[in-house]
Parts: C-alpha cells; sequence; structure tokens
C-alpha cells in the first residue's frame, strides 16, 4: 500500500523531554518526547498520514508539543486538560537515557473522535504509558480492541518502571495488549524487566503464541531479533557513532510500520500478507527499521530520519526469496 494512503492512527502520551546530559553541564534542552509521539512523528516522516490521539494543555510545554507535530504533519486529536507531562531524561556516560515522570494520562475528553479515527485507520500503534497509567489505559485497550475489526494493531511496552513499578501489574497489563496485537516490539531490557525468570528470546516466542504475527525486540548496540512463524532473523547494529538513543526504539519502530506498509501488510486487507513473510521480506524488514533507529541514534534527543534519508525499503524479489 503506498504511504499515502496508509492512515496511521497513534494512540499514546505526549510529553516534553527535559534533558541533562553529563557531558555538556551548562546545557539544559527540554524537547518534545513521550514514545507514541515519537512513533507518530516518525510515522509522519516517512510519509504515512499519521494522527495522535493524545494528551496536553494549552501551557507552554503543550504549546511546544503542538508546534512540533503539526510541523511534522502530524495530526492531533487531544483529550486532556491537565498540565502538560514533564520527563526528566538524565543522560548516562554512554548516552542511555534514564527518566523522572510527572505525567497525568486521560483521553476520555476525546473518545468519540477518537473511535472514529481508529475505525477509518488502517494501522494503530499504542504502548508505553498509555498502555499502563490509569485512567486512560481502559481508554486506549478499548480504542485498539475496536480498532481490529479496521486495522492492524501494533504495540510496544516501552516499559517505565518509576511510572508502573508493579511488575507483575505491568505484565498482565502488557499481556492484554500483546493478545490484541498484530506486531510487537519491545526492548530486551523490557522483557527482562517484565520477566526476569526467563530469556527475552523466551519472551518473544511466548508472545508470539498469544495471537501476534510479528514479534521483535531491539538490543541496543546487539542488534535487533524479529521472530515470526515463518522464521526468526537477527543481525548487528549498524556501525555509528552514537550521540544519545533518545527515541531510537520508537524510530525503530516507525521503521516497522513503514515497510509493512511498502509490502502491503498493513489492515485488515494485509494482515494474511502479514501473517505470511518471507525469511528475506522479514530480514529486509528488519533492516529498515534498525537502518532508522542508527540514524536517530546518531544524531541527539529523538530525531527520527525522513525519507529522504532513510529511502525506500528494499522489497526482495522472487529470485531472491527462492
Amino acid at each position: 500500500m503506498p504511504a499515502s494512503e496508509t492512515m496511521v492512527i497513534v494512540i499514546g502520551e505526549s510529553l516534553v523531554d527535559i534533558i541533562s546530559d553529563p557531558r555538556r553541564p551548562e546545557k539544559i534542552q527540554a524537547h518534545p518526547g513521550g514514545s507514541p509521539l515519537n512513533v507518530a512523528v516518525g510515522a509522519a516522516r516517512l510519509d504515512l498520514q499519521t494522527t495522535l490521539v493524545t494528551h496536553y494543555a494549552e501551557d507552554r510545554y503543550g504549546l511546544m508539543i503542538d508546534q512540533h507535530l503539526r510541523s511534522n504533519n502530524v495530526r492531533v486529536i487531544n483529550g486532556g486538560t491537565s498540565a502538560t507531562s514533564t520527563a526528566l531524561a538524565a543522560l548516562g556516560t554512554d548516552g542511555a537515557a534514564h527518566y523522572t515522570f510527572s505525567i497525568d494520562w486521560d483521553i476520555n475528553g476525546a473518545s468519540l473522535p477518537a473511535l472514529a479515527a481508529v475505525e477509518g485507520s488502517t494501522h494503530v500503534h499504542t504502548g508505553s504509558i498509555a498502555t499502563m497509567l490509569r485512567p486512560g489505559d481502559k481508554a486506549t485497550l478499548a480504542l485498539v480492541k475496536a480498532a481490529r475489526k479496521h486495522a492492524t494493531v501494533s504495540y510496544d511496552p516501552n516499559c517505565r518502571p518509576a511510572i508502573s513499578p508493579d511488575a507483575a501489574e505491568a505484565r498482565n497489563r502488557a499481556e492484554l495488549f500483546v493478545t490484541a496485537s498484530d506486531i510487537v516490539k519491545a526492548s530486551d531490557e523490557d522483557l527482562s524487566w517484565l520477566y526476569p525468570d526467563r530469556t527475552p528470546e523466551q519472551t518473544m516466542a511466548a508472545w508470539l503464541e498469544l495471537g501476534p504475527a510479528i514479534v521483535a525486540l531491539t538490543r541496543g548496540a546487539s542488534g535487533p531479533v524479529v521472530l515470526a512463524r515463518p522464521g526468526r532473523v537477527e543481525m548487528a547494529a549498524e556501525p555509528i557513532t552514537v550521540a544519545d538513543t533518545v527515541g531510537a526504539g520508537d524510530s525503530f519502530m516507525a521503521g516497522l510500520i513503514s515497510g509493512l506498509s511498502q509490502l502491503d501488510a498493513l489492515g485488515t486487507s494485509g494482515r494474511q500478507r502479514l501473517q505470511n513473510l518471507t525469511p528475506a521480506e522479514m530480514n529486509a524488514l528488519a533492516a529498515y527499521a534498525n537502518r532508522a533507529a542508527a540514524i536517530t541514534c546518531s544524531r541527539q534527543g529523538a530525531n527520527p530520519p525522513r525519507s529522504a534519508e532513510l529511502g525506500t525499503m528494499p522489497v526482495p524479489s522472487p529470485a531472491q526469496q527462492a
């Protein structure tokens, strides 16, 4: 399906990342963020028609978020009135970010337009705080369930123990969304926290049995693993100089969505295609998303690539797939 015809609805939090970098102590920067917001921007920059169902106020930080979304051609359905959420991101010497949050999540103010949006979509994505934090988590799950009649669904738990410290409860919530999804992406840190008694790859296999067609694992510098019933793909991360890792997983997710759109594997008409990807197509998909994440890591902040930077995904020919 051409990108211009793919309607992506992302459901989830918008917030402002206030970034403190010990390598540059004189510079504390504020940037729009939140995993779902980053996925929405990443998808829009890859030319997918994207709408974000979210929550922010008409305050200083909310206006920053609003301008960022609109400048990246992301449509907005805003369901909240509380103060705009923030996250203090303290970067380590390796560029990895650790977060402290001040956040609310409630989209009941936009329930009807949000429902209309998911019912008219090709693909719906959600994850992170929006799937864990009351009261909005229930509305998020209801929208995802409503979407399945009309769209494929993707989910990224993007766990935040500072927001949802009860791992058992978070695990139960995550499995509800995994069961309702066609594509799931998680980091090795997510799965190690949710399931400390088994390896991330064991969890990938268990999640695949819950119903998704694809489960993808990001492992930082070790590169991604993509698991589906037809097979498994593993590859190294691209060699780059890392500026920081903020938003890398979200860019990987946006790359997956874009790649699957190019394979005509999104939407109810593409669901069967999604379930029967060849190993060569899975490899091309993983490499495409891997490249999107690498570009983001090469520069500061959650700054996903545009289509002109990432290009189109090389789709394997029938001869290559034989």
